[in-house]
């Protein structure tokens, strides 16, 4: 079989038989093509005039493919690295424990389930549906409730936000993670689409069924379950305390995200090793969706076969900062994903349609260690915090949003064009009083620059919703090459909060590679 790249296909042409492309693309008659199936799809729009899908083509011939090979200059001998879920005929005295039900913990439970070991996972919030029921109920006004609500809980953070599955990594088991999101709900497209995502309103019932399957191989998950503590006899694993009872445990894989800050501070104290690592800080912008296709799309803007269109965008400025767009959320609304009480946290979601009237993405600047005060090595956590309480301070809760024209222009505050998708309710703030200068400053910056690559991306009915601090974690927790706290045996820092991830599928792969570790050390 040959893999078929960048082949070019009308955005009108019928995806149901792709032999006359694949058989134009190889230059060979279309009776040698034997069958065709899609393996990646993306919209090129470089030419706003001449917007068209470019593809990756599975190939199966009818002739010598070797033959065909000398003449495809586009083409290669499809060899993939297929994933092995490992059985174990291993029995450790205690079942391993994993802290945490993001995407890193999920899998990592899933893997050591399928292996026969049993995990034991501990989420410190609720199940989906009654998370969800209080994320709601936040949404609409009522009290946040600290241990469930849009970082804590069933998913982790990435259940409530655009379902993304777009990664940078090159790791074999991305295709894995993909396969295992498909067989338990996502759409079968996430298996093609460059740029795949589920959307919350479905990786909700994706979740769940994935806990499903790990307690029908012997798992089990408690929530409303935190980790308070960790006992070790000379630097080696023991017990995990919750607020409950103290369980033996000779294997935890730590998967706890990256608000875990109250795990962090527990970890410090233990002379569990870690250091700073940079992180970064900023706002949600939004845009009228339909400026946004527009600008990407040109007068393909609203052709059926092109859904919302996203961007990813980044600058490098010349103090040095790095200014970027993350988690883009096309035809969503920008949500307050606040976990401690007196502060607030913003981040973004939308859901499988993307149909919302706004898009929204996260615009952030990098915040090196060398940015903090002091030598604690949760002084980034500490950053977070003093900015996240600082918005809160404003007006008691209410989320604080300005506008292009007010912050970056200087123009008196009018919400026009973009009404912000925040709820329950907003207020204009001077962002000046948020964040450390050189955010507000680089920020400024970096919508003018990004308005030179995208039109109107600096047009000043833009609105912007502050703060975003949660988009990575400001710490790593060390680990050796046997996946395993270089500090303290026994514990296996995995995923985000650890400092080894930044979304779902770098979290999620992480998690398979920790598990893995572990059940090699077993």
């Amino acid at each position: 079989m040959l893999l078929v790249n960048n082949v070019n296909i009308p955005l009108d042409a019928d995806f149901s038989d792709l032999k006359p492309y694949a058989a134009k693309s190889l230059k060979v008659d279309g009776s040698a093509v034997k069958s065709v199936r899609l393996y990646r799809k993306s919209v090129d729009a470089r030419k706003k005039s001449e917007l068209h899908f470019c593809c990756s083509l599975l190939a199966e011939l009818n002739v010598n493919e070797n033959s065909v090979l000398k003449k495809a200059k586009n083409a290669s001998l499809y060899s993939p690295i297929k994933y092995v879920w490992q059985n174990s005929d291993k029995h450790p005295k205690t079942r391993p424990i994993v802290v945490g039900f993001g995407p890193a913990g999920m899998f990592a439970a899933l893997f050591l389930a399928r292996a026969g070991l049993k995990p034991l996972v501990l989420e410190r919030g609720r199940d989906a549906d009654a998370r969800t029921a209080d994320v709601n109920r936040f949404f609409a006004g009522g009290e946040l409730n600290a241990e469930s609500n849009v970082q804590f809980g069933e998913g982790g953070a990435g259940t409530f936000s655009d379902g993304k599955l777009n990664t940078g990594i090159k790791d074999f088991r991305c295709r894995a993670v993909l396969e295992e999101l498909y067989k338990h709900g996502a759409p079968e497209n996430i298996l093609t689409d460059a740029k795949p995502h589920i959307g919350t309103d479905i990786l909700v019932d994706v979740v769940k069924n994935i806990r499903k399957e790990i307690i029908s191989l012997g798992g089990e998950v408690r929530f409303e379950t935190k980790l308070c503590d960790l006992c070790f006899r000379d630097g080696i694993l023991v017990s995990a305390i919750t607020e409950t009872q103290e369980i033996l445990c000779e294997h935890l894989i730590l998967a706890t995200g990256h608000s875990a800050r109250d795990t962090f501070m527990m970890l410090k104290n233990k002379g569990v090793k870690m250091i700073r690592k940079p992180f970064s800080m900023g706002v949600r912008i939004e845009h009228l969706q339909s400026d946004i296709n527009k600008a990407l799309y040109g007068d393909f803007a609203s052709h059926p076969a092109l859904g919302a269109a996203d961007y990813k965008l980044a600058v490098h400025l010349q103090n040095g900062r790095g200014v970027y767009t993350f988690c883009m959320c096309p035809g969503g609304e920008v949500i307050n994903a606040s976990s401690e009480a007196g502060g607030i946290a913003v981040n973004g979601m939308s859901r499988s349609r993307r149909d919302g009237e706004n898009s929204n993405s996260a615009l952030l600047v990098s915040v090196e260690p060398d940015d903090l005060i002091g030598d604690d090595v949760l002084a980034g956590c500490a950053l977070q915090r003093k900015t996240e309480q600082a918005a809160y301070a404003l007006f008691g809760g209410v989320v604080p949003v300005s506008t292009v024209g007010s912050f970056v222009f200087g123009k008196p505050f009018e919400i026009t064009r973009v009404k912000p998708t925040i709820k329950p309710s907003f207020a204009y703030a001077d962002f000046e009083k948020i964040f450390p200068k050189f955010i507000s400053d680089s920020l400024k910056e970096g919508i003018l620059l990004f308005d030179k690559k995208i039109k109107g991306f600096a047009d000043e009915s833009a609105v912007l919703t502050a703060p975003e601090t949660r988009s990575s974690s400001p710490v790593r927790i060390l680990r050796g090459e046997d996946g395993q706290s270089l500090t303290h045996s026994g514990i296996y820092p995995c995923g985000e909060g650890a400092g080894y991830a930044g979304g779902i599928m770098s979290a999620a792969t992480d998690g398979l590679k920790t598990a893995e570790a572990l059940l090699a050390g077993i």
